[in-house]
């Protein structure tokens, strides 16, 4: 009977592990760092340099990833909706350029050049940013929020639910986080795991 009990107290402690290890422990609600990257066009570019944001949308991706090459132009068109009010993209290379050098930032420049993104495409050569973000792969979007002159995590995960065709999506996960907060509401889908390339941590 003792070695029953034993077993249900130690279920709480099993649960929490097994949670902790599966990715559900969410990282919303953590306060993220300004930072300051290079972007393609060779400026150095950080969220102060944006004082009227209420947020920003914050994709990790990278050039050889073929998931993420789908969401460029996408990435455009919520650039295009998103920072007239006041929420601009901004999209961060984080990858491992030894092991893969199409991220290399003169492959990124040709990238952003060749696909004339809207947006700024800074690159994260010690992988500081994503490390403060928790970012684990390409894709993966999060919209923070300023509140009480911080920036908070309201939403991390994939960007929509389709990313093979875009005329197919039925959840945009991120714009309707972006959505929801720009009218002042809590954000109903706070995180959806994201598909992709992992990011290799050196």
């Amino acid at each position: 009977m003792k070695k029953i009990a034993g077993t249900f107290l130690l279920l709480p402690l099993l649960v929490a592990i097994v949670l902790g290890l599966s990715g559900f422990d969410t990282i919303n609600g953590r306060i993220v760092s300004d930072f300051r990257l290079q972007d393609t066009d060779g400026k150095l570019v950080s969220l102060a340099d944006y004082p009227k944001a209420k947020g920003f949308i914050i994709v990790f991706t990278c050039n050889h990833c073929p998931f993420a090459k789908l969401y460029f132009q996408r990435l455009n068109e919520l650039n295009k909706k998103y920072q007239p009010l006041g929420v601009p993209v901004i999209a961060v290379c984080s990858s491992d350029t030894v092991n893969f050098d199409g991220d290399a930032f003169p492959r990124m420049k040709d990238k952003s050049r060749k696909e004339q993104f809207s947006y700024p495409y800074l690159c994260d050569r010690g992988q500081h940013v994503a490390r403060n973000f928790a970012a684990q792969k390409t894709p993966h979007a999060f919209v923070i929020w300023k509140e009480n002159g911080q920036w908070v995590v309201k939403y991390n995960g994939a960007i929509d639910d389709n990313g093979m065709d875009p005329e197919k999506v039925t959840q945009s996960y991120v714009a309707n986080a972006t959505d929801e907060l720009l009218h002042g509401q809590e954000v109903v889908v706070k995180q959806v795991r994201s598909i992709g390339c992992q990011i290799g941590f050196r």
